[in-house]
């Protein structure tokens, strides 16, 4: 087997394995607060809050940093330093005593994650450009599947043997992706004693570094758009059928709904993305979630809602990828890992004020603006990059 799809098969066993692990903490981080001692709900929300926004905070401040090192050092050290750390501290959690040790080990937690980037990376930098689009797809469902079973491993394992045992195996989890990784990931890497570029150094050095912004703002705005949902996915779903007594079934397979879909379709997409370009995936898909966004405000039962979150998927599924994949065919493997640490950094900044911007449109003008706002944001996003990465790299190829 080539080298680069060994490590494709590792990378994703191990981007698997730290997905599922750490979003097994979601659904367990408000009853594991209760437990240590917090028993007012305004309280117990506050500090779930804080526990779990300042990890992806704190991370992506410090992405860029070991995309820096990633290519001073070699992108192998970076997945053993990520996954090796994450395990010692998410077992540290499982033996906290009070809620300050909790938050200070989940802003450890931020500073030290980083092996799907890393790991990213690695594939992007060892695939050939006409395989690249396929392979990060590929990649790519290692981290949904595990998000997507993460929260189901938790809430099953907290329910059984207690809320200390997630994060025991949390820990087991992460030192089984380190343990790969050492084991079965080869590189070929000289290390470089020369000066490590600043981001402006970076951009200096570009062809085009209108794209590399675009692509930035692309995948920000992504993230923003996503997890606006989140926050309100569970209180919609109980708006749209009130009285049921299977909300939370009914929102677990609401949420998987998108994912799967974006496992069915990343792949296929990824190959296409290699095929006609990934420019035009990453267009068709901004202006498709758009539109998908709009109905969803509409829908009378929760069954529509799903179906609608399962067609976004398909087409949500396509943009990390093909992001990377453009990342990839427009900037030196010598500067790859701090690029992908920026882009990581927007990942998590999208992230962290998705969350905080949906419950807040929810709480000061309803549920309905959540999805109308986001799929504004998608549109003029796309608008965006039809100006400034579309229209350009079409008329390269023209030329």
């Amino acid at each position: 087997m080539e080298m680069w799809k060994r490590n494709l098969f590792i990378c994703w066993l191990g981007a698997f394995a730290t997905s599922s692990a750490l979003s097994q903490v979601a659904p367990v981080l408000p009853l594991y607060i209760e437990h240590l001692g917090i028993h007012n709900t305004e309280s117990i929300e506050m500090w779930s809050g804080i526990a779990f926004g300042c990890t992806t905070l704190v991370a992506a401040l410090f992405s860029p940093l070991w995309g820096k090192l990633a290519d001073k050092y070699g992108r192998k050290p970076m997945l053993l330093r990520a996954s090796l750390g994450m395990a010692i501290v998410v077992t540290c959690i499982g033996f906290v005593q009070n809620v300050y040790q909790l938050v200070g080990f989940r802003l450890l937690q931020g500073t030290i994650s980083g092996f799907n980037s890393g790991a990213i990376t690695l594939i992007a930098t060892q695939t050939c450009k006409e395989r690249a689009g396929w392979a990060l797809g590929i990649l790519s469902t290692g981290v949904v599947c595990g998000t997507l079973l993460g929260p189901l491993i938790g809430g099953y394992l907290a329910e059984a043997l207690g809320f200390r045992s997630v994060f025991f195996t949390m820990g087991i989890l992460l030192l089984i992706a380190f343990i790969l990784t050492l084991v079965f990931v080869k590189e070929n890497f000289t290390r470089k004693e020369t000066h490590v570029l600043s981001f402006h150094e970076i951009c200096d050095r570009l062809p085009d570094k209108r794209l590399l912004i675009s692509m930035f703002i692309t995948t920000f705005i992504l993230q923003l758009a996503l997890f606006t949902i989140e926050p309100i996915i569970t209180v919609y779903i109980g708006a749209l059928s009130p009285g049921s007594d299977h909300i939370a079934v009914i929102s677990g397979l609401t949420f998987a709904a998108s994912g799967v879909a974006s496992i069915l379709a990343a792949p296929w997409l990824g190959k296409l993305s290699d095929k006609i370009g990934a420019h035009k995936v990453i267009l068709v898909a901004l202006v498709t979630a758009s539109c998908l966004f709009i109905p969803q405000a509409f829908v009378k039962n929760e069954w529509q809602l799903m179906a609608l979150r399962f067609l976004l998927g398909l087409s949500t599924g396509a943009l990390l990828p093909s992001i990377n994949t453009l990342l990839k065919q427009s900037i030196p493997d010598e500067v790859a890992g701090q690029v992908y640490g920026y882009n990581q950094m927007a990942q998590f900044l999208g992230t962290f004020g998705g969350a905080v911007a949906g419950g807040q449109i929810a709480a000061h003008f309803g549920l309905n603006y959540v999805f109308l706002v986001t799929s504004a944001l998608l549109f003029l996003n796309a608008v965006w990059v039809y100006g400034n990465v579309f229209r350009r790299i079409s008329y390269e190829y023209v030329e």
